[in-house]
Protein backbone atom coordinates (compact mmCIF):
# COMPACT_ATOMS: atom_id res chain seq x y z
CA UNK A 1 0.00 0.00 0.00
CA UNK A 2 2.34 2.29 1.09
CA UNK A 3 4.35 1.97 -2.39
CA UNK A 4 1.41 2.63 -4.40
CA UNK A 5 1.32 5.78 -2.39
CA UNK A 6 4.42 6.80 -3.54
CA UNK A 7 4.11 5.42 -6.93
CA UNK A 8 0.66 8.55 -7.03
CA UNK A 9 3.16 10.91 -5.87
CA UNK A 10 5.47 10.59 -8.22
CA UNK A 11 3.33 10.52 -10.77
CA UNK A 12 1.22 13.38 -9.93
CA UNK A 13 4.79 15.47 -9.57
CA UNK A 14 6.16 14.21 -12.95
CA UNK A 15 2.84 15.38 -14.76
CA UNK A 16 3.21 18.49 -13.21
CA UNK A 17 6.63 19.41 -14.46
CA UNK A 18 5.50 18.16 -17.85
CA UNK A 19 2.61 20.41 -17.71
CA UNK A 20 4.17 23.50 -16.00
CA UNK A 21 4.94 26.42 -18.72
CA UNK A 22 8.45 25.26 -20.02
CA UNK A 23 9.51 28.65 -20.55
CA UNK A 24 9.24 28.94 -16.55
CA UNK A 25 10.71 25.45 -16.16
CA UNK A 26 13.83 26.26 -18.03
CA UNK A 27 14.63 29.93 -17.38
CA UNK A 28 15.77 29.28 -13.43
CA UNK A 29 18.55 26.69 -15.08
CA UNK A 30 19.75 28.90 -18.00
CA UNK A 31 20.26 31.92 -15.41
CA UNK A 32 21.98 29.82 -12.99
CA UNK A 33 24.33 28.43 -16.19
CA UNK A 34 24.97 31.56 -17.02
CA UNK A 35 26.18 33.08 -13.59
CA UNK A 36 28.46 30.05 -12.99
CA UNK A 37 29.84 30.10 -16.22
CA UNK A 38 28.09 26.75 -17.53
CA UNK A 39 28.50 24.41 -14.56
CA UNK A 40 25.75 24.46 -13.03
CA UNK A 41 24.27 20.38 -13.49
CA UNK A 42 21.42 19.61 -11.32
CA UNK A 43 20.30 15.67 -10.41
CA UNK A 44 17.55 14.46 -12.67
CA UNK A 45 15.33 13.79 -9.86
CA UNK A 46 15.64 16.65 -8.12
CA UNK A 47 14.72 18.67 -10.78
CA UNK A 48 11.78 16.42 -11.25
CA UNK A 49 10.56 18.19 -7.26
CA UNK A 50 11.92 21.63 -8.41
CA UNK A 51 9.25 23.06 -9.98
CA UNK A 52 6.15 22.25 -7.58
CA UNK A 53 8.96 22.87 -4.65
CA UNK A 54 9.59 26.58 -6.17
CA UNK A 55 6.21 27.20 -6.23
CA UNK A 56 5.77 26.43 -2.41
CA UNK A 57 8.73 28.25 -1.02
CA UNK A 58 7.61 31.43 -3.04
CA UNK A 59 4.58 31.20 -1.64
CA UNK A 60 5.62 30.63 2.01
CA UNK A 61 8.01 33.51 1.53
CA UNK A 62 10.88 30.77 1.86
CA UNK A 63 12.59 30.94 -1.57
CA UNK A 64 14.79 33.70 -0.89
CA UNK A 65 16.02 32.52 2.36
CA UNK A 66 16.85 29.12 1.05
CA UNK A 67 18.55 30.67 -2.29
CA UNK A 68 20.85 33.40 -0.58
CA UNK A 69 22.16 30.20 2.15
CA UNK A 70 22.47 28.46 -0.81
CA UNK A 71 24.69 31.26 -2.66
CA UNK A 72 26.26 31.72 0.35
CA UNK A 73 27.33 27.84 0.92
CA UNK A 74 28.33 28.37 -3.12
CA UNK A 75 26.35 24.95 -3.68
CA UNK A 76 25.10 25.06 -7.30
CA UNK A 77 21.45 24.04 -6.41
CA UNK A 78 18.12 25.57 -6.68
CA UNK A 79 15.68 26.39 -3.32
CA UNK A 80 13.30 23.74 -4.89
CA UNK A 81 16.30 21.10 -5.54
CA UNK A 82 17.41 21.74 -2.02
CA UNK A 83 13.63 21.62 -0.85
CA UNK A 84 13.32 18.28 -2.99
CA UNK A 85 16.24 16.46 -1.48
CA UNK A 86 14.41 16.97 2.29
CA UNK A 87 11.85 15.58 0.65
CA UNK A 88 13.20 12.45 -0.43
CA UNK A 89 15.21 12.01 2.66
CA UNK A 90 11.69 11.73 4.17
CA UNK A 91 10.42 8.99 2.17
CA UNK A 92 13.83 6.77 2.66
CA UNK A 93 12.87 6.95 6.16
CA UNK A 94 9.19 6.51 5.93
CA UNK A 95 11.25 3.04 3.57
CA UNK A 96 13.54 2.33 6.72
CA UNK A 97 10.47 2.68 9.12
CA UNK A 98 7.95 -0.07 7.13
CA UNK A 99 11.18 -1.99 5.84
CA UNK A 100 11.60 -2.72 9.86
CA UNK A 101 8.13 -2.85 10.98
CA UNK A 102 8.93 0.37 13.90
CA UNK A 103 5.70 0.62 15.24
CA UNK A 104 6.48 3.05 17.95
CA UNK A 105 5.52 6.43 17.15
CA UNK A 106 8.46 8.17 18.85
CA UNK A 107 10.65 6.56 16.72
CA UNK A 108 8.47 7.09 13.41
CA UNK A 109 8.85 11.27 14.08
CA UNK A 110 12.18 11.01 15.20
CA UNK A 111 13.49 9.45 12.07
CA UNK A 112 10.94 11.31 10.09
CA UNK A 113 12.00 14.53 11.71
CA UNK A 114 15.92 13.98 11.71
CA UNK A 115 15.80 12.94 8.17
CA UNK A 116 13.56 16.26 7.32
CA UNK A 117 16.25 18.26 8.58
CA UNK A 118 19.52 16.52 7.91
CA UNK A 119 19.85 18.59 5.05
CA UNK A 120 19.51 21.92 7.15
CA UNK A 121 22.39 20.86 9.46
CA UNK A 122 24.58 19.92 6.64
CA UNK A 123 24.28 23.75 4.79
CA UNK A 124 24.55 25.51 8.37
CA UNK A 125 28.29 23.35 8.43
CA UNK A 126 28.87 24.12 5.09
CA UNK A 127 28.17 27.69 5.66
CA UNK A 128 30.04 28.18 9.21
CA UNK A 129 33.00 26.06 7.21
CA UNK A 130 33.22 29.04 4.56
CA UNK A 131 32.88 31.95 6.63
CA UNK A 132 36.22 30.15 8.69
CA UNK A 133 37.82 29.87 6.13
CA UNK A 134 37.28 33.45 4.60
CA UNK A 135 38.27 35.63 8.27
CA UNK A 136 41.14 32.80 7.99
CA UNK A 137 42.53 34.27 4.68
CA UNK A 138 41.58 37.32 4.94
CA UNK A 139 44.56 39.08 6.51
CA UNK A 140 47.05 37.79 3.91
CA UNK A 141 44.82 38.71 0.69
CA UNK A 142 44.80 42.50 2.91
CA UNK A 143 48.70 42.29 2.70
CA UNK A 144 48.60 41.52 -1.11
CA UNK A 145 45.81 44.18 -1.91
CA UNK A 146 48.28 46.50 0.09
CA UNK A 147 51.66 45.50 -1.63
CA UNK A 148 50.20 45.90 -5.26
CA UNK A 149 48.81 49.52 -3.68
CA UNK A 150 52.38 50.51 -2.47
CA UNK A 151 53.71 49.27 -6.15
CA UNK A 152 51.83 51.76 -8.22
CA UNK A 153 48.51 50.33 -8.95
CA UNK A 154 44.98 51.50 -7.66
CA UNK A 155 42.49 48.97 -6.03
CA UNK A 156 40.86 47.42 -8.90
CA UNK A 157 43.76 46.87 -10.64
CA UNK A 158 44.87 44.72 -7.35
CA UNK A 159 41.99 43.41 -7.11
CA UNK A 160 42.86 41.78 -10.35
CA UNK A 161 46.29 41.08 -9.59
CA UNK A 162 45.41 39.28 -6.92
CA UNK A 163 42.08 37.26 -8.50
CA UNK A 164 44.74 35.88 -11.51
CA UNK A 165 47.95 35.19 -9.38
CA UNK A 166 46.59 34.04 -5.83
CA UNK A 167 45.37 30.31 -5.31
CA UNK A 168 42.16 30.15 -5.17
CA UNK A 169 39.88 30.49 -2.06
CA UNK A 170 36.68 31.60 -0.36
CA UNK A 171 38.18 35.21 -0.20
CA UNK A 172 39.16 35.10 -3.65
CA UNK A 173 36.21 33.97 -4.95
CA UNK A 174 34.22 36.89 -3.46
CA UNK A 175 36.47 39.32 -4.71
CA UNK A 176 35.82 38.15 -8.08
CA UNK A 177 32.21 38.16 -7.62
CA UNK A 178 32.38 41.77 -6.82
CA UNK A 179 34.17 42.77 -9.77
CA UNK A 180 31.78 40.60 -11.87
CA UNK A 181 29.38 42.86 -10.34
CA UNK A 182 31.44 46.09 -10.73
CA UNK A 183 31.44 45.29 -14.60
CA UNK A 184 28.05 44.96 -15.16
CA UNK A 185 27.28 48.39 -14.12
CA UNK A 186 27.13 48.22 -9.91
CA UNK A 187 29.43 50.87 -8.06
CA UNK A 188 32.22 49.81 -6.40
CA UNK A 189 31.01 51.33 -2.73
CA UNK A 190 27.43 49.11 -3.38
CA UNK A 191 29.44 45.97 -4.15
CA UNK A 192 31.34 45.53 -1.31
CA UNK A 193 28.77 46.51 0.49
CA UNK A 194 26.77 43.70 -0.82
CA UNK A 195 29.33 41.40 -0.51
CA UNK A 196 29.83 42.36 3.21
CA UNK A 197 26.19 41.91 3.87
CA UNK A 198 25.96 38.53 2.24
CA UNK A 199 28.86 37.15 4.35
CA UNK A 200 27.78 38.66 7.60
CA UNK A 201 31.34 38.13 8.96
CA UNK A 202 32.94 40.70 11.42
CA UNK A 203 36.35 41.03 9.86
CA UNK A 204 34.92 41.05 6.17
CA UNK A 205 32.66 43.98 7.87
CA UNK A 206 35.13 45.46 9.26
CA UNK A 207 37.19 45.77 5.89
CA UNK A 208 34.33 46.84 4.15
CA UNK A 209 33.41 49.79 6.08
CA UNK A 210 36.89 50.98 6.87
CA UNK A 211 37.01 50.95 3.16
CA UNK A 212 34.20 52.94 2.73
CA UNK A 213 35.39 55.63 5.07
CA UNK A 214 38.95 56.04 3.75
CA UNK A 215 37.51 56.46 -0.23
CA UNK A 216 35.03 58.67 1.08
CA UNK A 217 37.97 60.81 3.46
CA UNK A 218 40.82 60.82 0.90
CA UNK A 219 42.96 58.37 3.30
CA UNK A 220 46.00 56.26 1.14
CA UNK A 221 44.28 52.83 0.83
CA UNK A 222 48.10 51.31 1.58
CA UNK A 223 47.57 52.84 5.05
CA UNK A 224 44.40 51.57 5.29
CA UNK A 225 45.31 48.02 4.44
CA UNK A 226 48.17 47.85 6.60
CA UNK A 227 45.41 48.87 9.60
CA UNK A 228 42.35 46.38 8.24
CA UNK A 229 45.59 43.94 8.16
CA UNK A 230 46.74 44.34 11.78
CA UNK A 231 42.86 44.18 12.94
CA UNK A 232 42.48 40.95 11.28
CA UNK A 233 45.10 39.26 12.62
CA UNK A 234 44.64 40.39 16.11
CA UNK A 235 41.11 38.75 16.04
CA UNK A 236 42.31 35.86 14.34
CA UNK A 237 44.92 35.15 17.31
CA UNK A 238 41.69 35.94 19.62
CA UNK A 239 39.00 33.64 18.15
CA UNK A 240 42.15 31.01 18.55
CA UNK A 241 42.66 31.55 22.31
CA UNK A 242 38.62 31.62 22.55
CA UNK A 243 39.03 27.94 20.92
CA UNK A 244 42.19 27.10 22.64
CA UNK A 245 39.94 27.86 26.01
CA UNK A 246 36.86 26.00 24.99
CA UNK A 247 39.38 22.64 25.09
CA UNK A 248 39.22 21.76 28.16
CA UNK A 249 35.50 21.66 28.66
CA UNK A 250 35.25 19.97 24.76
CA UNK A 251 37.61 17.35 26.08
CA UNK A 252 35.61 15.95 28.99
CA UNK A 253 33.09 14.27 27.47
CA UNK A 254 35.73 11.64 25.78
CA UNK A 255 36.83 11.75 28.56
CA UNK A 256 33.94 11.01 31.00
CA UNK A 257 32.22 8.56 28.64
CA UNK A 258 35.38 7.22 26.48
CA UNK A 259 38.73 6.92 29.04
CA UNK A 260 37.12 6.73 32.24
CA UNK A 261 34.78 3.63 31.65
CA UNK A 262 38.21 1.74 30.43
CA UNK A 263 40.44 2.70 33.28
CA UNK A 264 37.69 1.50 35.74
CA UNK A 265 37.12 -1.66 33.89
CA UNK A 266 40.84 -1.82 34.04
CA UNK A 267 41.64 -1.05 37.81
CA UNK A 268 38.40 -2.16 39.45
CA UNK A 269 38.05 -5.42 37.21
CA UNK A 270 40.39 -7.63 39.39
CA UNK A 271 39.04 -6.37 42.40
CA UNK A 272 35.18 -6.70 42.03
CA UNK A 273 35.80 -10.52 40.65
CA UNK A 274 37.67 -11.09 43.55
CA UNK A 275 34.71 -9.49 45.57
CA UNK A 276 31.95 -11.34 43.81
CA UNK A 277 33.57 -14.30 44.47
CA UNK A 278 34.35 -13.96 48.35
CA UNK A 279 38.12 -14.28 47.75
CA UNK A 280 38.73 -10.20 47.83
CA UNK A 281 42.82 -10.57 49.74
CA UNK A 282 43.06 -13.69 48.08
CA UNK A 283 45.83 -12.94 44.94
CA UNK A 284 47.56 -16.33 43.89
Amino acid sequence: MIYLVYLVILVAIFLFYKVLNPEERVSIYQRLKREKGGKYKANFVLRIFSPLNNLLLKKVGLYEKIERKLSLAKILWTPGEFFALKELLVIFALLIVYLFSFNKPLIVTGAIVFFFIFPDLWLIQKIKQRKESIARVLPETVDLLSLCVGAGLDFMAAVRWVIEKTTPNPMIEELKHVLEEISIGKSRVQALRDMSKNLDIPDVTSFVRTLIQADRMGTPVEEVFVIISDDSRMRRKQRGRRQALKAPIKMLIPVIFCIMPVVMIIVAGPILIKFFSQNLFVFK
